[in-house]
């Protein structure tokens, strides 16, 4: 009855937002009405091609990950069905749809869908469709699905009017004689791929459609089959708002048949975002064509300045947790300096964490790893010495999800420090459970150079978190020998100890290394004054901005590893193939080249003749 009851109660959240009483008829778009979607009255999500929703004589069951009942239909493609798509991949030229000299006029037809579709989305009764509908396929709190639904609503505001024609703005450079000017344009790709994950099932592929749309490329999108629903949903709304239906295909399939299609069609670019596994086969596969928002096995700093205990513990817990932890920027490593350990930062992470529940779905089934898988990841780094379990660890209660999904409380282990550096554990306690798992560690004031060794060693780089007001600790770096010169006034005092004590004091609560080891002081007498040359071999000025590289990275007292917004860049750094979303930047790197033009129209110098030949 309890698991009956808990079942009940997560329906019910979902169900009980905003007003239901609706019908279908104010959505013109929508296909599906999500209360209804059931065993009995599955939905169906299909595929467009060349203009035309096309179903499928296979079929792909969903189950509903909150008890399990088959309740989506996906009409999926399979090997022998991906023809049609190579071959409208095949009709956009390489130029594009448009570009700054072709068809100039879809940059504002673009610019005209997305002020209708953020007008849709801003509407109460669409919005809701929306956040209910991701929540049925990705359970999530209505908070965090409500998030995902305003940030994409943002973004298309953002490209509004003429903000489309502005990413494709151009510049000139004067030639060498008359006549001749270098332009260099943004350049689309013309046909495209696009494939994104179950995560956010409306935020990443609608986002990175609309940047490949606006430079002009023809893509063909696949989503995660598990919540494809969401942007069959999504496109249906385009098109109300003016999109060309022949602009996007849309996909349902299994990765072989996706595979085909790629080697197949060969799309100029593809983007991937999702595993590193399937990311680095891609880029094999089509050499090195790709740009990739690969996994993030995320780290957080906390500084030597604490502050705000109850603040920070807060935000800890939201970037490891929120989504279950399902987010490719959710905190999985936590640095503690060791002046955190004083306070009751722990146990009021464990306080929140268990806060969360399955009934307002702050907590909920991972999608991608089993019970089974994690508890086994947990089992394997408490065998390491001196780990021990902060919190959680254990199975959910009470619930129906289905056993091919995990069903985990939230979970922190803490590792020591040396134990993580070892090389045998190394891989081990930097394997990315995408699930609300984390791992918990310390520092002591001298071993930061130890964590930005493990940093270092750690292949994805997508978000990073230092969470510290020290402005020395984030910026100021002297990783080298220092040698430098102290005036005294007065030599006949011993200063020499108090000189360093109060220096080694000040780097002290600037929360930065001092090493004071061997040091030789020289006195050059002369009057009332000397100078001290201080030969310090082992002072080193450590910090971590200059020396980490991830993409996304929070700085500051209230610096976190999640929640991106569409007004920053969100993407990994260190790798040429990475993928940017959400700015204008980001969609010119992702979705656009350089092209340039020189013109060289003369006029011809007077009484040129053939020179000799060079």
């Amino acid at each position: 009855m309890m698991r009956i009851r808990a079942q009940k109660q997560a329906l019910s959240w979902i169900t009980s937002s905003i007003n239901q009483s609706r019908s279908l008829k104010t959505l013109p778009f929508a296909t599906v009405e999500i209360e209804e979607i059931s065993g009995t009255q599955p939905a169906e999500v299909h595929n467009l091609v060349q203009g035309t929703w096309k179903s499928s004589s296979k079929w792909n069951t969903i189950v509903d990950p909150l008890n399990g009942e088959p309740f989506i239909k996906v009409a999926e493609v399979d090997e022998t069905g991906v023809k049609p798509f190579v071959e409208s991949l095949s009709k956009c030229p390489k130029s594009g749809l448009h570009n700054p000299f072709k068809s100039p006029e879809r940059y504002l037809m673009l610019g005209d869908i997305s002020t209708k579709a953020a007008h849709m989305l801003s509407q109460p009764e669409i919005s809701n469709f929306f956040i209910r509908l991701i929540q049925r396929v990705s359970p999530k709190s209505y908070q965090q699905a409500h998030a995902e639904v305003f940030v994409t609503q943002k973004f298309l505001e953002n490209f509004c009017g003429d903000q489309v024609r502005f990413l494709a703005r151009s510049f000139a450079i004067p030639g060498n004689h008359l006549g001749q000017q270098s332009n260099g344009f943004r350049w689309p790709y013309g046909p495209v791929a696009i494939i994104t994950p179950f995560n956010f099932p409306l935020e990443i592929p609608l986002l990175q459609l609309m940047g490949a749309l606006y430079m002009g490329n023809k893509p063909v999108l696949k989503v995660d089959s598990k919540v494809s629903i969401v942007m069959e949903q999504m496109l249906r709304l385009l098109h109300k708002c003016g999109l060309d239906m022949e602009d996007v295909d849309f996909i349902n399939s299994d990765g072989k048949a996706m595979n085909k299609l790629l080697l197949e069609a060969r799309p100029q670019m593809t983007l991937f975002t999702g595993s590193s596994q399937v990311a680095e086969k891609l880029a094999l596969d089509l050499k090195g064509r790709v740009k990739l928002e690969d996994a993030g096995f995320d780290w957080k700093i906390l500084g030597p300045d604490v502050d705000q205990v109850d603040y920070i513990a807060w935000v800890c817990d939201q970037d490891a947790y929120a989504c279950s932890g399902q987010k490719c920027s959710a905190q999985s490593i936590l640095f503690m300096h060791e002046n955190w350990n004083s306070t009751s930062l722990i146990s009021k992470m464990k306080s929140l964490s268990e806060r969360r529940k399955l009934e307002d779905l702050t907590i909920g089934p991972v999608l991608t790893v089993t019970t089974e898988a994690i508890l086994e990841h947990k089992n394997k780094l408490l065998a390491l010495p001196g780990a021990k379990l902060l919190f959680g660890g254990e199975r959910l209660e009470n619930h129906s999800i289905p056993n091919i999904y995990g069903a985990v409380k939230p979970t922190a282990v803490y590792v020591p420090l040396d134990e993580i550096l070892k090389a045998n554990n190394f891989e081990l306690v930097t394997k990315e459970i995408f699930g609300p798992f984390q791992v918990v560690t310390d520092y002591k004031k001298d071993e930061l150079p130890k964590v930005l060794d493990a940093l270092e060693r750690m292949h994805a780089h997508l978000t990073a978190a230092v969470v510290s007001n020290d402005p020395l600790f984030l910026q100021a770096s002297f990783d080298y020998p220092l040698h430098f010169y102290l005036c005294i006034m007065d030599v006949q005092h011993n200063l020499f100890e108090g000189i360093i004590f109060e220096f080694g004091f000040i780097l002290a609560v600037r929360g930065l290394e001092w090493r004071p080891a061997a040091f030789s002081p020289t006195v050059v007498p002369g009057n009332s004054l000397a100078s001290i040359f201080l030969n310090c071999e082992n002072l080193h000025f450590q910090e971590v901005i200059g020396n980490t590289v991830n993409g996304t990275t929070y700085a500051g007292l209230r610096a976190r590893t999640t929640g991106a917004p569409q007004n920053h860049w969100f993407g990994p750094a260190g790798d040429p193939r990475g993928a940017g979303i959400g700015t204008p930047e980001a969609i010119k790197l992702v979705w656009s080249c350089h092209r340039e033009i020189i013109y060289d129209v003369g006029p011809m110098p007077q009484h040129w003749e053939i020179p000799h030949s060079t």
